[in-house]
């Protein structure tokens, strides 16, 4: 079994990986963690030196060997993984994707909240400009997101709710 959870950065997507990953005993996997272990640098690092483009082809490479292999996991992925390549194919090929549709308002006051996380495409311009930015970030990325095998909506998403959705 092969869980990925997708959404905008900010709208839970690691909490929630572990969790689930937890109460199912299956191994949590944070895509971006693997993609700083392969490059040896952290994220905004990458982004800073080598630009966006650089940063989404290893991050298909990384994210296609993961949908290819053998193993089950939950995986939370970037919020721009589904957008790039064939990667949302990929995910809902091999495993189930889950779309966190968590409102913007939210997600602006949880990046307010979490001051030291940096999101190289999120520039905090106060919570309304970064709302702003955010539901931007969404209308880019929806068409991608809504191709997830379930959407769950919500304020506060938990893991029992995921659960309960996807039968296990």
């Amino acid at each position: 079994m092969k869980i990925f959870l997708i959404g905008l950065p900010g709208s839970g997507k690691t909490t929630l990986a572990k969790e689930l990953a937890a109460k199912l005993k299956l191994p949590y996997v944070d895509l971006d963690v693997e993609i700083e272990k392969a490059e040896m640098k952290t994220i905004p690092q990458i982004f800073k030196d080598k630009k966006e483009n650089y940063f989404r082809k290893i991050e298909s490479q990384i994210l296609k060997s993961w949908t290819q292999s053998g193993s089950s996991f939950v995986m939370a992925t970037g919020g721009g993984a589904p957008c790039f390549f064939e990667n949302m194919a990929n995910m809902n090929q091999s495993g189930t994707t889950i779309f966190l549709d968590v409102p913007t308002m939210e997600i602006a006051r949880r990046i307010v909240l979490s001051k030291g996380e940096e999101r190289p495409l999120l520039k905090s311009n106060g919570i309304d400009g970064l709302k702003d930015q955010i539901e931007f970030l969404r209308s880019q990325r929806l068409s991608f997101y809504s191709q997830a095998s379930l959407t769950i909506r919500g304020d506060q998403i938990d893991s029992n709710k995921i659960i309960e959705k996807i039968g296990c």
